[in-house]
């Protein structure tokens, strides 16, 4: 089933996928902190971030009851490393390749937990910016820092490297299993 799920992956548009332990997971209850910094913005700003989604232990403990993740990434080119424009297109195509893979391997799994990049981007605006409940809970994905994630060690011993070159900017998922 692993070399099918990573098929799926590639099929819906990640550009690397591979299937790893939950033990292999790096996880570090000091992501809540840089998320506290709120350098993305997203800190208090979306139903999917910190501290919405919940205390990072219990989420570390929810993660760490699965046994393997499929870890996948998207590698974009943007012009340089100023800009933010493509940056921030390039998450959102992130985000709908995370769509496409969460359509295309939960059908396969029985209990599943998918994580992307911080802040959904299903919604041009979130619904908590304006104190409504989140429009589309079903498919919105918290992210795999949020979870207390070490993206960068949980990558290294993969094929899937976390910086792929001047000009490009990469993004993670993970589905749990």
């Amino acid at each position: 089933m692993h070399h099918e799920l990573i098929a799926l992956a590639l099929q819906s548009g990640a550009k690397k996928a591979a299937v790893i332990g939950t033990k292999d997971i790096v996880l570090s209850a000091s992501f809540r902190d840089i998320c506290r910094k709120n350098n993305c913005g997203m800190f208090g700003r979306c139903w999917m971030c910190p501290p919405d989604i919940g205390d990072i232990d219990a989420l570390m403990d929810e993660l760490r009851s699965y046994s393997h993740g499929l870890l996948y990434q998207t590698i974009y080119e943007i012009e340089d490393s100023f800009d933010i424009e493509g940056m921030s297109d390039a998450s959102i195509s992130h985000a709908l390749v995370s769509q496409r893979v969460n359509d295309a391997v939960n059908p396969l799994l029985d209990r599943c937990l998918h994580l992307s990049c911080g802040g959904c981007h299903l919604c041009p605006r979130c619904a908590k910016l304006d104190d409504e409940p989140c429009r589309m809970p079903d498919k919105a994905l918290p992210p795999m820092e949020g979870y207390g994630i070490d993206v960068y060690q949980t990558s290294k011993p993969t094929e899937l490297k976390y910086i792929n070159g001047q000009n490009t900017v990469t993004f993670f998922g993970i589905v749990l299993f």
